[in-house]
């Protein structure tokens, strides 16, 4: 099983993390979403994807071109399977974490599959990103063992 982490982020936590998890999940790369043409997703390839939230809910620099993408080509990602994990602050609770959902509705909208829980890391609190993170990752992962054995 091919792992792809990958990454939309505006300040870098989202990079970093993703970092982090494709070091401590063996056959794992992470990637840039702004380097990913929609045309690179393959049925082949997990994804896990870290997504932080900008400004009043949009997407980060880095994730809107390749959703601007997914917008424009429309590709069929039947067969794609995803897992996400939205990063953002609480404290902005009409806004909190709504980059990954965006991106979860992009994605969906064009037949991706899900699984997993939908992750999210809180700013404002005081669990440490990375670890969150982690944690999320080889969750998700497990129950997508399960799931293809």
């Amino acid at each position: 099983m091919s792992i792809d982490v990958l990454y939309g982020t505006e300040s870098g936590n989202a990079e970093m993390a993703a970092e982090e998890i494709a070091a401590a999940v063996a056959d794992a790369r992470s990637l840039d979403l702004q380097d990913l043409d929609p045309d690179d997703l393959s049925a082949s390839t997990v994804y896990l994807v870290l997504c932080s939230t900008y400004g009043d809910g949009e997407l980060p620099a880095s994730a809107q071109p390749f959703v601007d993408g997914l917008q424009a080509q429309k590709p069929d990602l039947t067969g794609v399977r995803y897992a996400i994990f939205g990063l953002g602050d609480s404290s902005y609770a009409e806004s909190y974490s709504l980059g990954g959902n965006r991106l979860a509705e992009c994605l969906d909208a064009l037949g991706a599959e899900r699984f997993g829980d939908f992750g999210r890391h809180d700013a404002s609190s005081s669990e440490d990103l990375v670890a969150s993170a982690i944690a999320w990752a080889r969750a998700v992962l497990a129950d997508a063992a399960v799931a293809a054995a």
